[in-house]
């Protein structure tokens, strides 16, 4: 059982609010509250604890928020949007959370949680790039088990965004790269395919997408069966058929399973998105195409700030205290110290001396 609180955010801004202050009973817990949308005049919060989050970071926060200009934002995704610094990029740059004991955890370590009246979403920035493998349930356990897990979402963030793309690229252009034994079974479960490896695998995750966002729009109950049976049965179907073969089902079900481990949503749909352009340069140059892609976005994901702060921040600029609490997660003894990249005013968060 997964440990920690079932409470969420819910609709009302009020209620909202109530469960935040009811866990923070800090004197220094501040709330500024605006109006936004021309006509609807929705009311919106910025959370942040004074003596902690940096001013700088506040203020930002409030002039940005302060620059929108529509007639309705319904939901905290619009101003996310509105917001954001790099708004071409896949990766999310503000997280997304309806988890009470994350946006806790966000402001005890000097960020900014923005609320809106109307949606269950609140925006907590900034943000890096490795907030996308942490949840608050790494702080629950132990620290070998949420290191373990941490560790885990993060392989299955690479296997999301490139298997694929290696399978497509060793089958056409690297088969010696293969043990002989395993080379033959492919083989074998591809004799009779009409496509190249490209196509049948960009015919099996399009036929994935169009079932999960299917399976999404239909009634709950519905839907869940929609996704298992369809899938089984076209899998099944497309084997028999001879349009794909079975060893590409193999690799298409672990991809799909992998994009579901990452705890933020809108991180799991851009990296759904980032593998359709790296098959194709994996079709057309192989290895060398995939190890291209990788490099490209590894540039393009050190360029991306959020509210000032480096995306790939500990890891670029590298700051070794910060990465006590990235990849892994130290024991709490050793987490005494707020985040370097937050540059906070506060910077001490446990005064526990190491024994």
């Amino acid at each position: 059982m997964v440990r920690g609180p079932r409470e969420g955010f819910i609709e009302d801004l009020e209620s909202n609010l109530a469960m935040v202050r009811r866990h923070i009973k800090d004197l220094s817990f501040k709330i500024d509250k605006m109006t936004i949308g021309r006509r609807s005049s929705r009311k919106l919060a910025i959370l942040y604890i004074s003596d902690i989050a940096n001013p700088e970071l506040v203020q930002e926060v409030k002039r940005r928020v302060e620059t929108i200009d529509v007639d309705d934002a319904s939901d905290t995704g619009i101003i996310e949007q509105w917001i954001e610094e790099h708004s071409w990029s896949p990766f999310p740059q503000i997280q997304a959370s309806e988890r009470s004991d994350k946006a806790i955890n966000a402001l005890m370590s000097g960020r900014v949680v923005i609320m809106l009246d109307g949606t269950p979403f609140v925006l907590i920035a900034p943000m890096t790039f490795w907030m996308l493998a942490q949840s608050p349930e790494d702080y629950y356990e132990r620290f070998p088990l949420g290191t373990f897990f941490r560790m885990l979402r993060l392989m299955a963030l690479f296997i999301a965004t490139f298997l694929p793309s290696l399978y497509v690229a060793l089958i056409s252009f690297h088969p010696g790269l293969i043990p002989p034994e395993l080379v033959m079974s492919i083989v074998a479960s591809r004799e009779g395919i009409p496509f190249p490896v490209f196509v049948e695998a960009l015919i099996m995750e399009l036929s994935l997408e169009i079932l999960r966002e299917a399976s999404l729009r239909l009634p709950k109950g519905i839907g869940q069966v929609i996704g298992i049976v369809g899938g089984l049965v076209i899998g099944q179907a497309a084997v028999e058929a001879a349009v794909v073969s079975a060893f590409l089902i193999i690799v298409v079900g672990l991809t799909a399973i992998a994009s579901f481990a990452s705890p933020q949503y809108s991180g799991s749909i851009g990296i759904r998105l980032l593998r359709f352009p790296i098959m194709m340069i994996a079709g057309i140059y192989g290895l060398y195409g995939v190890i291209l892609a990788f490099i490209c976005l590894g540039v393009h994901m050190v360029q991306i700030k959020s509210f000032g702060v480096p995306y790939m921040s500990p890891l670029a600029p590298i700051r070794l205290r910060d990465q006590q609490d990235t990849f892994i997660r130290a024991p709490f003894k050793y987490l005494r110290k707020r985040p370097m990249m937050l540059k906070t005013q506060d910077e001490t968060q446990s005064n526990r001396k190491r024994k």
